[in-house]
């Protein structure tokens, strides 16, 4: 009686798991409907749904921990991945030489509003380099997809946003090793070092882009889809976990993994992963949402209100220097909105830091932060498409 009690108890337990997650990705697939429908960005709701279901949540589940960490995981991984697939060598340093100029405004108006408030709350030269980074980056993964959705992504507007976008992506590749060392206690030589590395790979990286296209071409046969896919996937991964171990960043490695695949190669394996991305990719801001309790927002709602206007005005100043010649009166509107909300980086750069004093506050500042970017720039979006269309009607009429 005892093994067999014990064995359907566990089975039921198991069962039990499976249904809530088949539950919770339910209601996932449910609202990115119902975000498509209302012109939102899917990434509030995950992050809502998230919060209702996590700990001091109203629908508290007890879901796998496991299986939910291990999902996170992989979609940081194949957000950077696709992100890096998303790009080539001559164009990333073709975009940075356009415009640095852009890049350094960007860096003075978004990350040192967020350092500075990191020092006044006495977090430290470690809270301030956590917050500036978080307030810095733009979310390619949202900016990307409302580009898709409101029909600009193949503009010129959407070239120049993509510009900025990638600067910022390239600065990550020494920041993030640096703020992995800065989290474990390391002296200054391991920084140092740390970001030295990072340098010589993503140089390396970019070399291979440029170079390597033939090569890499003639080595993996797009033909081959299964081998295709399992091959980079699994190149991605090995990345990522040997990074981890050496103390440089997994999100830079698949990030990195992506950028060395260029051309034909590039494009069958975003078609292959962009399925794959979507679901680990709701998952990663699903276990986000589950970590911080609503109470705990509240608390930092004030600040992540001020820190939200700080960002908007930044980002929308950048869209109107990089569009501000353009035809179009509306065109650094878009740019600005298009490079509002705070997405994936943020909430990476958080959980790097959530062993630290203040990482309890820093994540449920962070999800607020990212909640409110991500719908004011769908709000400012939405004007500003109904006043071009408005006035694209009266011009017909």
């Amino acid at each position: 009686m005892g093994p067999l009690f014990q064995s359907t108890n566990s089975t039921w337990v198991e069962s039990m798991a499976l249904a809530e997650i088949g539950l919770v990705l339910l209601g996932l697939g449910i609202a990115a409907f119902i975000a498509v429908r209302v012109k939102i960005s899917v990434v509030p709701f995950y992050l809502v749904i998230g919060l209702a279901l996590g700990k001091g949540g109203i629908f508290p589940l007890d879901l796998s921990e496991t299986f939910l960490d291990t999902g996170a995981q992989l979609g940081a991984i194949l957000l950077l991945l696709m992100l890096g697939l998303e790009h080539s060598g001559p164009n990333l340093a073709a975009a940075f030489m356009e415009r640095k100029s852009i890049g350094a405004i960007d860096f003075f108006l978004n990350a040192v509003p967020g350092a500075l408030i990191g020092l006044l709350l006495g977090w430290g030269i470690l809270g301030a380099v956590v917050l500036g980074g978080i307030t810095y980056v733009s979310s390619s993964g949202i900016a990307s997809q409302m580009m898709k959705e409101t029909g600009w992504q193949r503009s010129e507007v959407s070239r120049r946003v993509t510009t900025v976008l990638v600067v910022e992506d390239l600065t990550l590749a020494p920041y993030l090793p640096l703020l992995t060392t800065l989290v474990a206690g390391a002296g200054a030589i391991a920084g140092v070092t740390s970001v030295t590395v990072a340098l010589l790979v993503t140089a390396g990286a970019l070399i291979l882009s440029i170079k390597g296209e033939n090569a890499l071409g003639k080595v993996l046969n797009t033909q081959a889809q299964g081998g295709l896919l399992l091959t980079v996937f699994g190149a991605a991964l090995l990345a990522a976990g040997s990074a981890e171990l050496v103390g440089f960043s997994s999100a830079v490695a698949a990030f990195l993994v992506g950028l060395a695949l260029t051309g034909e190669v590039a494009l069958a394996v975003r078609i292959r992963l962009s399925p794959l991305r979507d679901l680990f990719a709701a998952i990663f801001f699903l276990f986000f949402g589950l970590s911080v309790s609503p109470y705990e927002m509240l608390q930092v709602l004030p600040l992540a209100v001020l820190l939200a206007a700080l960002g908007i005005v930044g980002k929308m100043y950048v869209g109107w220097n990089i569009a501000r010649d353009m035809s179009d009166g509306s065109a650094w509107k878009r740019a600005g909105a298009f490079l509002i909300p705070r997405g994936e980086f943020s909430i990476v750069i958080a959980g790097l830091a959530a062993t630290t004093s203040f990482g309890g506050q820093l994540q449920a500042l962070t999800i607020t932060y990212v909640l409110l970017t991500s719908l004011a720039a769908s709000i400012v979006l939405r004007a500003v498409r109904s006043s071009f269309e408005r006035a694209r009607a009266k011009s017909k009429s």
